[in-house]
């Protein structure tokens, strides 16, 4: 069971610092998922694939209730002074059912997992069969506990690859078992010599936008059956 984020927020980092690191620990997660890298990489999701995938990494983080939400929330209210005329009022109600509700709680990982296949297929018209959704799912959910209890060294960690791997491609190789091998390799591998003395900081992250888009319904051929394509627009 998921548990809720506002009994994990502790003292520490504040709300805005928590809230900032996980989203970036989502968006590099989402930039290192092999799947939709290839994706993005051959136009899967049309001219736009890159800007799709920073709207995926905003969907993600919009599953979890904000920390900075959850932090004014759980504040007390403060107190009001009686004046005559409240003085006079009748007693409030009970609070209903609706209200007795406690803060908003996380998503399961099966809800993070159905997610990011789904938008997979929408989006980037890509079915995922090598259940890879499984592990970032996973990693998404370790940064947001982390996040939560006030740690980053998860988010700092894949900052570090995310770094290493930028500017990379990624080939894809079959074998004669038809099993796919893939490899980061550099776009200009004689330039790497040329980096050495390029300063790059750390709190570098990639960028998220949460803004909806139109999504493409799948091909139905005439005999009812969804057609599972991945073409190059």
């Amino acid at each position: 069971m998921a548990a809720s984020s506002s009994s994990s927020v502790q003292a520490g980092p504040s709300p805005e610092t928590r809230q900032l690191q996980f989203e970036q620990g989502v968006a590099i997660s989402l930039h290192l998922w092999l799947s939709l890298t290839v994706a993005v990489q051959n136009n899967l999701g049309g001219p736009a694939s890159a800007d799709k995938r920073d709207w995926f990494a905003g969907a993600v983080v919009e599953m979890f209730p904000s920390f900075v939400d959850l932090a004014q929330a759980s504040q007390p209210p403060q107190p009001q002074p009686p004046s005559s005329s409240t003085a006079r009022q009748p007693p409030l109600p009970p609070p209903s059912s609706a209200q007795k509700k406690g803060p908003p709680r996380d998503p399961e990982a099966e809800d993070v997992e159905a997610t990011l296949l789904q938008v997979m297929w929408d989006e980037f018209e890509t079915n995922v069969d090598d259940e890879s959704e499984v592990e970032v799912a996973d990693r998404i959910l370790r940064v947001r506990a982390q996040c939560a209890a006030g740690r980053f060294d998860l988010v700092e960690d894949l900052r570090r690859r995310w770094l290493a791997t930028r500017g990379k491609s990624v080939a894809v190789q079959v074998t004669d078992g038809g099993d796919q091998e893939t490899d980061w390799e550099s776009a200009d591998d004689d330039d790497d010599d040329d980096d050495d003395g390029e300063d790059i900081e750390m709190s570098e992250a990639p960028p998220l936008v949460a803004v909806p888009r139109e999504r493409t319904p799948p091909e139905v051929d005439g005999d009812g059956f969804t057609k599972v394509t991945r073409k190059k627009r």
